[in-house]
């Protein structure tokens, strides 16, 4: 393992975890919208994270291969994915997005977003961004405490 290898896990993971977060804001900026750019109503969205496996841009000629293949290379957004779970039906007639026709004549599709499901998405995602944070900052602790040890 390089020296800023630690950094450079908890770096991936704070810039996923920031993304997380806009989604999030998103999905809740948009719980109430019923008719977007596509048709219909907003779609929650949600982050797919997947572990970091590309080979690192500079190796190291003093380590073995074995050492760079190992677990530990952080984390990237794989994508984002729309959820597809049913939207909520609300019995509104005077909506402008009301159904006009049919067994579901004047309600409408609002989107499946639930509020309190992404306010616990967001403090999960901020309290993973904490942890990340503090990774880096006991990273530059040793590495001042490394520092000072071959000062003497």
């Amino acid at each position: 393992m390089g020296l800023f290898t630690s950094i450079n896990i908890a770096a991936s993971g704070m810039t996923a975890e920031r993304l997380r977060s806009d989604v999030i804001a998103d999905n809740i900026a948009n719980a109430s919208t019923t008719r977007t750019a596509e048709g219909g109503p907003f779609r929650r969205s949600r982050v797919v994270m997947r572990p970091r496996t590309e080979q690192p841009f500079w190796r190291s000629p003093f380590l073995p291969d074995s050492m760079d293949g190992g677990p530990g290379k952080g984390v990237r957004v794989a994508e984002i994915q729309k959820d597809t779970t049913p939207n909520r039906l609300v019995y509104d007639p005077t909506h402008p997005d009301a159904i006009q026709t049919g067994p579901r004549a004047g309600y409408v599709e609002m989107p499946n977003v639930d509020v309190v499901t992404e306010m616990v998405d967001m403090i999960a995602a901020s309290r993973a961004y904490e942890a990340n944070a503090s990774i880096i900052e006991g990273s530059k602790s040793m590495f001042q405490r490394a520092l000072e040890i071959g000062s003497r």
